[in-house]
């Protein structure tokens, strides 16, 4: 074999690794690109019962009333990020907990991933879509991810650790808040909010409105009772349309 073949077979193995490397390479980027997804639906009977308990880590979660429903119903989107349908099955086997049931006269529903191994699985969540019958009172608390509560029209408890909230047509409010905007609109009794930090918009209040904030804005406006403001850490402060009386303790 003269000088010249020998250069040239080097520079086809050099070649062939050189595509080996970058097939490789490209394989790892569309593994990072995919998620694993499944959807579960869960139903359960209302009868005999008059509240739903909500546990769940991370994920978002939208919460809606509904007049004339007679059960509660889960759609459950379980999403595992960057995994193939065999790590994923063998991650929701010995992680999630994911059940819908009744105890006494209460519905309990349990949506979590247990903390991944070495990072797998750590990104691992569950968005929950609930439909609840109007009046029924909820009670959730969540991890992280976005919360939305619509025309619910019963009494509404959220402990939520981050992420933004909106609640729209409940009866009597209860949030405590690690962090994140919070908005409610149309509350038919009492508003109480205990927050760390993000904005705080409260409108149309038929009951009292309290209020202990760590930072972040305020915006109370059209509320038939009292506004209490126990605690305004730093962050504007605007109350408008109050017909009950004003106290601003910090």
């Amino acid at each position: 074999m003269g000088i010249n073949d020998a250069k040239n077979q080097d520079k086809g193995i050099l070649m062939r690794s050189f595509i080996v490397i970058a097939m490789f390479a490209t394989s790892l980027v569309q593994a990072g690109w995919s998620n694993y997804e499944e959807v579960r639906n869960m139903d359960l009977d209302v009868n005999g019962i008059s509240q739903l308990s909500i546990k769940a880590g991370a994920g978002s979660m939208d919460v809606t009333g509904v007049s004339g429903l007679d059960k509660i119903s889960v759609k459950a989107t379980v999403v595992v990020p960057d995994a193939d349908e065999e790590d994923a099955l063998k991650l929701i086997e010995k992680k999630m907990t994911l059940t819908l049931e009744q105890k006494g006269n209460e519905a309990r529903l349990n949506a979590w991933f247990d903390d991944g191994f070495m990072g797998f699985g750590s990104d691992a969540h569950i968005v929950l879509e609930v439909r609840v019958p109007q009046g029924l009172s909820v009670d959730i608390d969540d991890g992280s991810g976005s919360l939305d509560v619509t025309d619910v029209a019963g009494d509404v408890t959220i402990n939520d650790g981050s992420g933004s909230i909106d609640v729209d047509n409940v009866a009597n409010l209860k949030i405590d808040d690690g962090s994140g905007s919070i908005d409610v609109d149309n509350a038919s009794g009492d508003v109480s909010i205990v927050d760390g930090s993000g904005s705080i918009s409260v409108d149309h209040v038929n009951g009292s409105v309290t209020i202990d904030d760590g930072s972040g804005s305020i915006k109370v406006s059209d509320v038939e009772n009292d506004v209490i403001i126990v605690d305004d850490g730093s962050g504007s402060l605007t109350i408008t349309d109050v017909r009950g009386s004003v106290d601003q303790e910090t």
